[in-house]
């Protein structure tokens, strides 16, 4: 099986098109002069996207290892979560959520091999 190799102008035409494709998907409701019309409900639920995706993301990191739940609890992502967690249900701050989380997580994973 051989593999393709871009050469000359391809490298640039793939980039400038992947950089226009960025542009309009992110730019999509900033392009019209008024406001798009959207359903009231629409409009709620797209205050939990943001949320959804990070819960989307973080939860298989923190159950699964290799494609498979992980088997046992000596995992240092469980108590480094549950310390991240017990920290941001008490303070409400991302910063100190991130740096309990990895305090907890680096000396149980570096130090104890989890």
């Amino acid at each position: 099986m051989s593999t393709a190799v871009m050469t000359g102008w391809e490298p640039w035409l793939a980039s400038v098109g992947l950089a226009l494709v960025t542009l309009v998907t992110r730019a999509f409701f900033m392009i019209p002069e008024r406001e798009v019309p959207m359903p009231e409900w629409f409009k709620r639920g797209l205050k939990y996207a943001p949320l959804a995706a990070l819960a989307a993301v973080i939860a298989p990191e923190l159950v699964m290892q290799q494609g498979a739940l992980i088997t046992s609890l000596a995992d240092a992502r469980l108590p480094a979560a549950l310390c991240a967690t017990a920290y941001f249900w008490w303070q409400r701050g991302i910063l100190g959520t991130i740096v309990i989380g990895m305090a907890v997580y680096l000396p149980l994973h570096i130090g104890w091999g989890w």
